[in-house]
């Protein structure tokens, strides 16, 4: 191959790269992505640290705090959480005892906020401050589990009156029902075919946009999120056709979920992150295809540009821009998208 060969397929495949990476190439404006007015340009290179000093591993969910600060919790067990500034800049790090560290949850108001975090391989769930003190663990419940190795809970979210709700995402299905102090209350769903049960309760989290809050839950491989009364009684079923979706977050009038990928694409490159309004319907998919409806019925959903492999969490913050932590992605660190 002569010179100029060469350097012209290396501009082409560096500018493919930059392309889909949503990132500058050769001066170009960086591409948006979204849609109906929520669009997002791609923040380069934020929150990329040394890996030989603070490593990830899975990247799993992220949370912001009141002093603005973003958390992640990684299974990376030289440093479970990572606290950044919206700058992308590490402020501190902590955490060696969560080797299937998965669910991250922000609770309390203050300078009574807590965080909430599910280990799926240790089957338990933490209650810690900000710094990583743990206040105390829940285990498998007795009533349900004959053993403990059963619980895989992966997710969590804390009702008005100081609930805990646990999602026994990997494990039995459950939605478990905890005091504030962590006394089992009550429980409902499990593994089934109904729309009741579960296939896999991945994500949960109050929804406080109307008077009365509920509680939405993933069934993820179902691709829909199924609303609650926080008493355990079904209201509806919100389906996404082609989203296999995480946990819902709730900003705003906005839900935002980060889609695994779709139901029929195992592999790596399916996923995207999908926002509803408050009427449930899908307004804008980040690096998915845009949503449309034939009268009230929503159209199956893709990727179709190729920023994500295994979105797993996406964080709103204060200004509306957006956090993704991916799973199974090569380790890459979170990506950030600016509000447009």
């Amino acid at each position: 191959m002569d010179r100029r060969t060469f350097i012209a397929q290396s501009t082409a495949a560096a500018a493919l790269l930059a392309s889909a990476k949503g990132v500058h190439a050769f001066g170009a404006a960086a591409p948006l992505y979204g849609h109906n007015g929520m669009t997002y340009k791609q923040v380069e290179g934020w929150g990329v640290l040394d890996s030989n000093k603070h490593p990830v591993n899975d990247c799993h969910e992220m949370v912001q705090d009141r002093r603005g600060r973003i958390l992640l919790l990684t299974n990376e067990t030289r440093n479970n959480v990572l606290v950044y500034n919206t700058r992308g800049k590490l402020v501190s790090s902590w955490g060696h005892d969560f080797p299937g560290a998965h669910g991250l949850t922000l609770a309390g108001e203050g300078r009574d906020e807590f965080l909430l975090i599910t280990d799926t391989d240790k089957h338990q769930v933490y209650k810690t401050t900000l710094e990583g003190k743990v206040l105390w663990t829940l285990d498998a419940p007795a009533d349900l589990y004959d053993k403990a190795d059963a619980f895989k809970p992966t997710e969590t979210a804390v009702a008005p009156n100081g609930d805990i709700y646990v999602a026994d995402g990997y494990g039995q299905q459950y939605i478990l029902v905890y005091s504030a102090e962590g006394k089992l209350k009550s429980w409902f769903g499990g593994r089934g075919e109904g729309d009741n049960y579960f296939e896999t309760a991945h994500g949960v989290c109050i929804d406080h946009r109307t008077d009365t809050p509920t509680l939405l839950v993933t069934d993820r491989p179902r691709q829909c999120f199924k609303r609650f009364t926080l008493a355990g009684e079904l209201i509806e079923l919100i389906s996404l056709p082609g989203a296999c979706v995480c946990r819902p977050v709730i900003r705003g009038n906005h839900l935002y979920a980060a889609v695994l990928r779709s139901p029929d694409m195992d592999t790596a490159g399916s996923g995207f992150v999908t926002i509803l309004d408050q009427h449930n319907r899908v307004v804008s998919n980040i690096g998915g295809t845009a949503p449309t409806y034939i009268g009230d019925q929503l159209q199956p959903m893709a990727q179709e540009t190729p920023l994500f492999v295994h979105p797993h969490d996406v964080c709103v913050d204060r200004d509306e821009n957006l956090y993704v932590a991916q799973w199974a992605s090569g380790k890459v660190y979170p990506y950030k998208f600016e509000r447009v």
